[in-house]
Parts: structure tokens; C-alpha cells; sequence
């Protein structure tokens, strides 16, 4: 069960875009002396954030089984086949779609705050 809901949130995430995490060790990792990043915007704040994202989109898979079997169907796929999918099955399922969307829109928020940090990677 566990190695399910892992699968499930790997093809989640990779499905919707949420590799902040990586992403922030990456260019956390480039030296950034030149300018302090704003307010809110430090590699904590971005890992504090993919931590909430990560741990809501589990609940909601969680909670909506047809949604988890669907995402969990995905494991192995070739990436390119996994986006299609993902595309088509959101745009059949406009709620879950918009579901979906309102978990990740803390990144979204967090993106668009600190655009321009060395810390939150472009997407």
C-alpha cells in the first residue's frame, strides 16, 4: 500500500509540475552573494511549501481513490505518454483538474512572489 501511494505521488507530481524541491537544491546550491532573495523566499520557504503541496496532494488521493488508481496506473510509463494522458484525463475530469490546481497554487503563489530569487526555480 505504502509503494502505491508513493508511485501515486511520483506520477502526481511529475504530472503536475511540482518538482520545486529538486529544483531549489539545484539552484540553491549556485552561489547567490550578489543579491539577499525577498522576503519569504529562501530554499526553506520553497521546501516548506513543496512539503504542504506534497502532503495535500496525498490526502486528496487518499480521498479520491478513482483519482489515486489513475495516477498509480501511470507507473512506467514513458514520460511523454504519462503527460498526454494526465492532459486527457484532467480535461475529462474538470473538478479534479481544479482540485488539483487549488493544491498546487501555493507554488504557483510562492513562483510568483519570489520570481526573480536564486532559491524558487523557474517552471
Amino acid at each position: 500500500m505504502l509503494l502505491n501511494a508513493r508511485l501515486a505521488r511520483r506520477a502526481v507530481v511529475g504530472a503536475i509540475g511540482t518538482g520545486a524541491v529538486a529544483g531549489a537544491m539545484l539552484i540553491g546550491a549556485a552561489p547567490s552573494a550578489l543579491a539577499d532573495p525577498p522576503p519569504n523566499c529562501t530554499a526553506a520557504d520553497l521546501a516548506g511549501v513543496a512539503a504542504g503541496v506534497s502532503a495535500a496532494t496525498s490526502a486528496y488521493l487518499f480521498t479520491h481513490p478513482d483519482v489515486n488508481a489513475f495516477f498509480t496506473g501511470l507507473e512506467g510509463a514513458p514520460r511523454d505518454t504519462i503527460r498526454t494522458q494526465v492532459k486527457q484525463y484532467l480535461d475529462y475530469n474538470p473538478s479534479v483538474k481544479a482540485d488539483l490546481q487549488g493544491i498546487r497554487q501555493p507554488l504557483v503563489d510562492l513562483k510568483n512572489r519570489c520570481g526573480n530569487s536564486p532559491n524558487v526555480p523557474a517552471s
